[in-house]
């Protein structure tokens, strides 16, 4: 694994449980921490929707050391800037826990 490579830094969201003013149990989404990784792009394609929007489909794998996403669950999401990555499906490549490639889609519509 080559951390040189790893040179974008993304943000770590999830939904957790919070009580809000009325005592009641409510989700909320909260940033979890920053992990650095690198974004390769794969695949995209644009489609036509209701009253002519156009939305565009890209997908991306992510990879970034072990220890950095280990404990990464497939319903949160990444965000870099203003781009959101929502997280599909998580590998450990070669079993060896050096990194893992998390492919992600972004959807901007």
């Amino acid at each position: 694994m080559d951390a040189g490579k790893m040179r974008h830094r993304m943000e770590l969201w999830g939904n957790v449980d919070s009580i809000n003013e009325l005592l009641e149990t409510s989700i909320k989404p909260k940033r979890m921490r920053d992990v650095w990784c690198e974004i390769i792009p794969q695949t995209g394609t644009m489609q036509r929707a209701q009253a002519d929007t156009i939305i565009s489909k890209c997908t991306h794998k992510i990879k970034m050391r072990y220890g950095s996403g280990k404990d990464i669950k497939p319903d949160m999401w990444l965000q870099f800037g203003v781009q959101r990555f929502d997280i599909k499906y998580i590998l450990n490549p070669y079993f060896r826990n050096e990194s893992l490639e998390i492919f992600v889609e972004e959807v901007v519509g």
